[in-house]
């Protein structure tokens, strides 16, 4: 009999078990309570969000699906369309790194597939502990080769990421995996379920016990009983989901799908109710005739279960022999599990007997929304730096430092294990400041990124929020790419706690000014919560997965220095601001004061002019000015393109190492060749951007008069062999 306790150990509030009760207007039974534990739990009702998402900019001249779908899908011209996500997968791969890493990318794939989609490009943005910790290495190291198993063996280039380490993450790693895909936008496939007595089709793999409860561990925090969680994780197969993947692709060539739904977070469950909800019909499954490979499950078990690579159909009529014909010539599991009915209820039968029966509205729209309290975070005052500070420091050391610090070093080791050529479209793979893709057959090319910036979302997260979005933005440019719409994965500690409520909620606030003020809106993303572990709670981690157009990829800029006696500019006003900085934090040890400011409108006006200039012809190589600042910014353009550069002494007062460390937003460097300077410079004029003249390239070496002159090599090795030399340690 399911009572109170049983209810709180399924996740759900006391509160919420007698509002369930109320509903009903009875104690539901296992099953239904299974139900209500899935649908209402943080990971899919959003519960602690959904008041704050709907503020978000979500519609745009190019967005054709906003957030509520699987994925986003962006118009990219010509009839073709993008469609793409980002999801996480903290806590599985926290607990069993491979299987958590891997299941993550296939599940995000089946996201944009399920639209279909034909995936082009997998990312990721992983964040680990303090690489002292003792859980780091390994955690990194099953991570990255679930990120590559999966991804690699269903052939799918994986073309760009971020990895970052911070002391916050030790009781709780990030993953978050993206994918953007290819559809023609009249054969976009949607979940929305219509028509009554419609065939209700299960296909894929077999269900079995791996997962049961998935969705529930994504919305708690951890404990000393971690270890005990990992039958919840679940246990993914590629080479089943490529074969799923063409299955699936080719019954959607003709008009024999209604709708159709990735079986991701809580399984069938979230699947038929989500399905039924959006067509306010309803739905009647028979679970013993769903495929399983394990024998004596009951309803709960299989309604809760989370095994991998399963899709939810609704069918057209007379349609079925057609559809099992080609899910059986790709060797998957084919069955006719149920129908849409007008009872606006899911009902659900064993062996003849009906073990749940509730209206679809109680699972969906009258799950709880929380208004929760929250604190403002004020911004810190900024760092009185005593400038004899600086005396003792040489600037050649201070730069081969930070190039070998964690978050600054090459990541080389990890994207390496990744196919990134896969498919033969790829045009830039990782390393630069996006990774782009063609469009086959074409010379359209997708520019894509993935972006986090947590040290300033901690330090004041409405900054913080912006700043993300910004540096999305300007990765794109960077490329070539007109920056068209973004997708977010938003990782936060127990929203519970007014702190980190505060902290969402702020952050959310920076998105969303950043993304109206750029016209870069918000098409599908993912809340993560309850990141925390024993009370300890990760920094505001929210993650920016951005798209953008390249109409011709022949003009695609990289961030390799291209030849000598090129003029590089820098673009964007530096004061130097060190707080917060790579600099501050490994050569100052100091982490206190706030982030960079965020000036709206002098980043979408530099954007816009770069942009201008590439698209001109003028601009040989690009990079934005970001972390680590514009002397690490340049010196991985010349790492790059094994060029050197006699940099200039500024003219600026800014204080010396302040100029070639701090982190102001809003700037790029530029190489543009002397012929064209006079040119692009009048356009920078014209359209009132600051910049300065950084310097010229040459054939070797580093060198600013008086202070640094080193050679690509040592600067190189410094960069590259800190994370291979800590993995093999």
């Amino acid at each position: 009999m399911v009572n109170e306790k049983i209810a709180v150990d399924h996740g759900l509030k006391k509160t919420e078990f007698k509002e369930i009760c109320k509903l009903l207007k009875r104690v539901p039974n296992i099953t239904e309570l299974g139900l209500f534990s899935a649908m209402w739990n943080e990971h899919c009702s959003y519960k602690s969000s959904k008041i704050h998402l709907k503020k978000l900019p979500t519609s745009g001249k190019k967005v054709i699906q906003g957030p509520g779908e699987n994925a986003g899908v962006i118009d990219i011209e010509d009839d073709d369309a993008i469609v793409f996500k980002i999801e996480s997968h903290n806590h599985p791969s926290f607990i069993e790194p491979y299987q958590g890493a891997a299941t993550g990318v296939g599940g995000i794939m089946r996201d944009v597939f399920t639209m279909g989609a034909r995936p082009i490009a997998n990312l990721n943005s992983i964040h680990f502990g303090s690489t002292q910790h003792k859980k780091t290495k390994n955690l990194l190291r099953g991570v990255v080769r679930g990120i590559g198993g999966y991804g690699n063996c269903m052939g799918i280039p994986t073309i760009g990421g971020q990895t970052c380490f911070d002391e916050s993450y030790n009781g709780n790693i990030l993953v978050n995996a993206m994918t953007v895909g290819l559809v023609k936008k009249n054969k976009i496939f949607y979940s929305k379920a219509s028509g009554i007595n419609k065939p209700v089709i299960y296909v894929g793999s077999k269900t079995g016990r791996d997962g049961i409860h998935g969705a529930s561990m994504a919305s708690a925090v951890f404990d000393d009983q971690i270890e005990e969680k990992k039958p919840t994780v679940q246990v993914g197969d590629p080479f089943t989901e490529k074969l799923l993947l063409e299955a699936c692709l080719e019954l959607m060539a003709d008009d024999s799908i209604i709708s159709i739904q990735d079986m991701g977070a809580a399984g069938l469950t979230s699947s038929s109710v989500e399905m039924a909800s959006k067509g306010k019909l309803g739905i009647e499954l028979y679970l013993d005739k769903v495929p399983c490979r394990e024998s004596n499950m009951t309803p709960y078990e299989i309604m809760l279960s989370e095994s991998q690579e399963r899709m939810l159909i609704i069918l057209e009529n007379g349609k079925e022999d057609k559809a099992k014909k080609i899910f059986d010539k790709w060797h998957l599991d084919f069955a006719i599990i149920g129908k849409t009915t007008k009872s606006n209820k899911i009902e659900i039968f064993f062996n003849k007997n009906k073990v749940a029966d509730v209206p679809i509205e109680f699972l969906s729209d009258k799950a709880p929304e929380y208004d929760r309290k929250w604190k403002k975070t004020k911004l810190p005052i900024k760092n009185k730096l005593n400038k004899n500070i600086y005396k003792n420091l040489k600037i050649e050391d201070v730069l081969i430092k930070i190039l070998a610090s964690p978050n600054i070093c090459s990541k080389e080791w990890i994207w390496q294990q990744y196919d990134h050529t896969v498919m033969g479209d790829t045009i830039q793979k990782p390393g630069g400041d996006a990774g782009v893709v063609r469009i086959h057959g074409t010379n359209k090319a997708i520019a894509t990124t993935v972006d986090s910036s947590a040290g300033y979302c901690f330090a004041h997260p409405l900054t913080g929020g912006k700043q993300v979005v910004c540096e999305s933005w300007r990765n794109l440019v960077s490329v070539g790419a007109k920056p068209i719409a973004i997708t977010n994965c938003l990782n936060f500690g127990n929203p519970e706690k007014e702190n980190n409520m505060g902290e969402f909620v702020e952050c959310l606030g920076g998105i969303s000014e950043a993304c109206k003020f750029l016209d870069y809106p918000i098409v599908s993303g993912n809340v993560s919560f309850y990141n925390e572990t024993k009370d300890k709670g990760i920094k505001p981690t929210p993650s920016i997965g951005g798209v953008g157009l390249l109409k011709d990829y022949k003009k695609m800029v990289s961030i390799s220095l291209k030849k000598a006696e090129n003029i590089v500019l820098l673009i964007g006003k530096t004061e130097g601001h060190v707080d917060q900085s790579v600099f501050a934090k490994e050569i100052l040890n100091q982490k206190k004061g706030p982030p960079p400011e965020i000036n709206l409108f002098n980043e979408k006006n530099n954007g816009e002019t770069v942009l201008k200039l590439i698209n001109e012809g003028y601009v040989k190589s690009a990079h934005d000015v970001s972390v680590g600042g514009a002397l690490i910014a340049i010196t991985k353009m010349c790492i790059t393109g094994n060029m050197g550069i006699n940099i200039n002494k500024p003219k600026s007062l800014v204080n010396f190492f302040e100029y070639f460390f701090g982190e102001d937003q809003g700037r790029y460097l530029i190489e543009i060749e002397k012929k064209d300077i006079e040119k692009a410079k009048s356009i920078l004029e014209k359209n009132s951007v600051y910049f300065s003249e950084f310097g010229i390239t040459q054939e070797k070496n580093i060198v600013l008069k008086d202070s640094l002159n080193v050679t690509i090599e040592k600067l190189d090795k410094a960069n590259k062999l800190w994370l291979t030399k800590y993995m093999d340690s």
